[in-house]
């Protein structure tokens, strides 16, 4: 596992208002995102990803209704 899979873990947030279900978080990383069965994003499990694949998800999320934030200690 490289360092960066491994570095600090951050938070995912979906904006569900900006979603438009087309599913690419799911595909990438199912174990934090799932589509509803609204076909909307939502997060799962502890919603934590290495912050690289945060940064990854948010990127290719084209309807950019995915962020992240600082896991507060």
């Amino acid at each position: 596992m490289s360092n960066d899979e491994t570095g600090d873990r951050v938070r995912m947030i979906v904006d569900r208002d900006t979603c438009i279900g087309a599913g690419q978080c799911e595909m990438h990383d199912e174990d934090v995102f799932e589509l509803d069965d609204d076909v909307l994003a939502t997060v799962i499990g502890d919603g934590t990803l290495p912050r690289d694949r945060a940064a990854a998800a948010a990127d290719r999320c084209p309807g950019r209704a995915i962020s992240f934030v600082e896991i507060e200690a």
